[in-house]
Formats: structure tokens, C-alpha cells, sequence
């Protein structure tokens, strides 16, 4: 008796006792059977490769989206889970392949360029050769200086960028003095960010609409612009549009830095410089089963009706695999709820994962899940609001609640590349940062420590906790996420450590096992006041 009270006070002291909450239960036998699963059989990094190196880019509205659709939808009942389904979230808009591309400089010398088409941008109808030019067009007057001087061009949009010498890493981890001051909160002391300018935003849309028919006026073979990244990281998203009958302008590049900027300056000294271009990309009506989420659901038991739920985007762009950007967050998702069946788990409400298409076009898969089922508003009809982008009206009309509203514990999202978890956001919420730091120190000795009640944006937690509902990002290490994979051609598997992928996984596992077991709701903070009319 007296080795077993030595064992369970090992036990108990290696997951820091003075930062559980008094009243919060952790079940340290089940993250024992959670640890275990996780390190000893693992299946997170084959999902990864299925989903990237099989399945490849992800594209909302492409046939590949529904493929891993399918793909995600089989794998999940396979490992036991019911009610595995995917729902079409559209109308999306048109399906987009890049077939093939390239493109060469042939004078006054031989260069294979790296150049990858912008997303729902027109191929070049075969192989084109025209002379490179660059040119200013940022205003109508830019519009009519170059009226009739760029037919059969491939032009040149921006300026050269700097390519500094690297005297830091690319990847990095968090040190303590990071995490730091992730936790602690400070007011702002200078000017506070500048709000979302509509006006300027529909000023700039509706030149463009003016610059695209000018383009195709003047039969520009091509656009090129320069990526922001350098060492041939190309960092590229869409440029046409997916919208039906919209014009989508001539085929549009984004090229290397370094042979963006040779060029460049082959230009500023008059010198012809000559290319060849070719993209072959299939473009065509839209396919509602292509823009699409997958749910599957490990039933609950007495508060069967109560939901907690997790997961992450299964959309991506298309030059790279979409490994860290979302693949990794699926994956750990998919093992999450893949180990929780395996050891037996038997949640008092029912887990749902949840996998969202059209996250990169706007959170379109989560605001659709949450408008459907959680709450929504009607849509604007303000005049003001006719060229900004949905998720970026400011949407004045109140907000209606749906059943789901008062059923969702929380929901929990992986989705800032795949780095390991260092902590959770917890989003304002005093009250539920106490459980989560009563429920991340079993794991202290793993690195994830910090709860913060800071706010994270961009993920699809932000559908869930713009209507009051739960919703969470955790901290995770940065590594090479912003220079190097984030919508780039490098993000593909090689870019994900299979530690950190582990260790997410028994983390999320954990978290949202503890959150169905409650004996009640997460605590919700207030809900945000509604917006003000114009």
C-alpha cells in the first residue's frame, strides 16, 4: 500500500497540483490510456501523408476537395465513428485545376523560371512568347498612360523586393520569454489598430473591375507579380474570379523573388528580355459536391444532446500540399477522436469533428455550419456592402438563435501550421482559463503551459465566438509557418514534425474528452452587444 501511495503522489506531483482548480476534475487515467495510445501507436502522420502526398492540394470548389471529402468521411467510419457525412456548403462558385505551367526566359539569356499561376486565373491556350514589360497601374490614369502600348506583353506589376541575407533561422520555437508574454495581458498604450475601411476596400474592388477588362482589352499574354518570400518560396493564392460570369483577367503568375527582380533589372537597363509561358488549368462550372465540411460524431451517453466539437479546415491553396495550412490540424484532429475510440472512451456528451471547406475563401464551412444550426443574421442589404466580401460586412441586423446555440459546450480548432501546442487561447473567458490550466498541466512536461485570455483571429473558433458560443485556438509554435509554408510551394509534408503532431493530438484528445465529461457547460462569457446601426 505504502509503494502505491508513493506511485500515485509521483503521479499527482508530476502534473503540478497548484495549477489544477480546486473544483476541476482531470482524469489522469484516462490521459494515462491517452499518452499511451498517442506514443505507442500512433496513426497521425499516415492521415498527413494520405492527405498530402495522396490527395495533394485541396482547392474549395475543386474535385480533390471532394475527394479527401470522401476520403476523411470512410477513414473516420472506419475507426468506429457514426454519423460520418459531408454537406455541401455551397453555392460556392467555379471549380479550379492547375493542369500544368510554366515558364522561361529565352533572351537575352536562358532561364527556367519559377512561376506558379494564381488560383481561378485563366491558362494561356498553349505555349505564348512575348516580350516581359513592366508597368505602374494603380489608378485610371495609370490606365490611360498605357492604353494600347501591351498588347501580346507579358507584364510586370510590382516593384523589385529586397532580399536580405538571412542571419536568423527561418523556424523558431517559443522561449519562455515568448510564452510569457503570449499570457500576460497589456492594454495597448499607442493608437489602436485602424479599423476595416470599407469605403477604401470597394474603392480598390472597383478599380479593379475596371483594371481586369483593360488587361484583356489590350490581349496581355500574361500578369506577373513578385512573391514576398525569397530562397524560391513562392507565396501565392487566388486572383481570378471564383464567382460565375465574373471576368477573370489574362493567366496571372507570382514568381520567385530572385528572378523576378533579375528581370527587373534587366528592364530598368532597356534591355529585351523575351519569355515563354504556358498554364493549362481546367475551369469550369461549379460542382456543389466539391465545396464541402465532413462531421462524424462519437455518441454521447446521458447528455447525449449536449455536443463538444473540434476541428480544423480541409481546404487549402493549391502550390503546395496544404501540409501545415490545414492538413496538420485535420490530421490531429482525425487522431484525436481515432484515439479516443481506441481506448474505449465513452463520452457523456457526444463528440463532433468537424472538417471545413472554404476557410481560406473566409471561414466559409464554419459560418455556414454556424448559421445553419447555431445562430445567424439576415444578410446585409446596405448599399455600402455590395463589393466587400461577406465575412467583412458589418452586419447590423440581430442575431437569431437556433437550437444548437444552447447545446455547444465549446469547439476547439487546430489551425496555425504544425508546430506542437504550447497552450490554448482562451478568448476573454476568465472563467473557463481556471479549467484550462487545470486541464494542460498534465501535459506541462510535453511544453504546453500557457493559458491566455488573449484573442486569436483567423480560424474557423472565430464563426463559433462571434455568436457566443465557445469557441477556442490553441498556441502553437510558430516554426516556419509565416516564411516559409503559409500558402506557399513549401508547405508539403517534409515542413511537419512527426513530435509535435503526437503530442497535439493527446492534448486535443484530452481537451475535448474533459470538456464532454463535465458535469456542466463550459461557462460562456457575455454575449458581444450587438452592433450599432448605421
Amino acid at each position: 500500500m505504502r509503494l502505491i501511495s508513493l506511485l500515485v503522489c509521483s503521479l499527482v506531483a508530476g502534473v503540478s497540483l497548484p495549477a489544477i482548480a480546486a473544483d476541476e476534475k482531470v482524469d489522469l487515467v484516462l490521459i494515462n490510456k491517452i499518452r499511451d495510445e498517442g506514443t505507442s501507436r500512433s496513426k497521425v502522420m499516415d492521415t498527413l501523408s494520405v492527405l498530402t502526398d495522396e490527395i495533394g492540394p485541396r482547392l474549395t470548389g475543386s474535385p480533390s476537395l471532394k475527394k479527401a471529402g470522401e476520403w476523411t468521411q470512410k477513414q473516420l467510419t472506419d475507426w468506429g465513428l457514426q454519423n460520418a457525412q459531408v454537406e455541401n456548403i455551397g453555392p460556392f462558385g467555379r471549380s479550379w485545376v492547375l493542369e500544368k505551367a510554366s515558364m522561361r526566359m529565352v533572351a537575352p539569356g536562358n532561364l527556367e523560371l519559377v512561376a506558379i499561376p494564381k488560383a481561378w486565373t485563366p491558362g494561356t491556350d498553349g505555349l505564348k512568347r512575348g516580350k516581359a514589360v513592366y508597368a505602374k497601374l494603380e489608378s485610371e490614369e495609370d490606365l490611360a498612360k498605357w492604353k494600347g502600348k501591351l498588347n501580346g506583353v507579358i507584364l510586370f506589376r510590382d516593384a523589385p523586393i529586397a532580399t536580405p541575407l538571412h542571419m536568423t533561422a527561418d523556424a523558431k520555437r517559443y522561449t519562455e520569454q515568448d510564452l510569457h508574454d503570449i499570457a500576460n495581458m497589456e492594454f495597448e498604450s499607442g493608437p489602436a489598430r485602424a479599423p476595416f475601411d470599407a469605403a477604401a476596400f470597394a474603392k480598390r474592388q472597383a478599380f479593379n473591375k475596371k483594371l481586369i477588362p483593360f488587361l484583356m482589352e489590350e490581349k496581355v499574354l500574361a500578369t506577373v507579380n513578385v512573391s514576398r518570400g525569397d530562397d524560391g518560396t513562392i507565396f501565392v493564392q487566388g486572383g481570378g474570379s471564383y464567382k460565375a460570369g465574373e471576368d477573370t483577367g489574362p493567366a496571372a503568375f507570382v514568381m520567385s523573388a530572385e528572378h523576378y527582380n533579375r528581370i527587373y533589372r534587366l528592364l530598368e537597363k532597356k534591355k529585351d528580355v523575351m519569355l515563354e509561358v504556358e498554364s493549362a488549368v481546367n475551369f469550369s462550372d461549379e460542382d456543389p459536391a466539391n465545396s464541402i465540411n465532413v462531421y462524424a460524431e462519437i455518441p454521447g451517453t446521458d447528455k447525449k444532446d449536449e455536443v463538444v466539437m473540434l476541428g480544423g479546415h480541409l481546404d487549402s491553396w493549391h502550390a503546395g500540399t496544404g501540409a501545415t495550412d490545414n492538413a496538420a490540424g485535420v490530421a490531429v484532429a482525425m487522431e484525436a477522436v481515432r484515439m479516443l475510440k481506441a481506448i474505449g472512451f465513452k463520452p457523456r456528451r457526444t463528440i463532433r469533428i468537424a472538417l471545413w471547406g472554404g476557410e481560406e475563401q473566409g471561414l466559409l464551412g464554419s459560418r455556414f455550419y454556424v448559421n445553419k444550426y447555431v445562430a445567424s443574421r439576415a444578410e446585409s442589404n446596405d448599399p455600402a456592402d455590395k463589393d466587400v466580401p461577406s465575412f467583412m460586412r458589418r452586419n447590423t441586423n440581430p442575431l437569431v438563435y437556433k437550437p444548437m446555440h444552447g447545446k455547444i459546450s465549446a469547439y476547439f480548432n487546430l489551425d496555425n501550421g504544425g508546430g506542437k501546442i504550447r497552450g490554448i487561447y482562451a478568448e476573454n473567458n476568465a472563467a473557463v482559463k481556471a479549467i484550462f490550466d487545470s486541464w494542460l498541466a498534465p501535459f506541462h512536461d510535453l511544453g504546453a503551459k500557457t493559458t491566455t485570455m488573449k484573442k486569436t483571429g483567423s480560424t474557423d473558433h472565430v464563426s463559433f465566438d462571434a455568436v457566443g458560443v465557445p469557441g477556442f485556438q490553441f498556441i502553437q509554435e510558430p516554426m516556419d509557418y509565416f516564411t516559409r509554408t503559409h500558402h506557399t510551394n513549401i508547405d508539403v509534408y517534409d515542413k511537419v514534425q512527426k513530435g509535435d503532431m503526437m503530442q497535439a493530438s493527446m492534448i486535443m484528445a484530452s481537451f475535448v474528452a474533459h470538456a464532454a465529461n463535465r458535469d456542466d457547460l463550459l461557462p460562456r462569457k457575455p454575449l458581444p452587444p450587438e452592433p450599432a446601426k448605421r
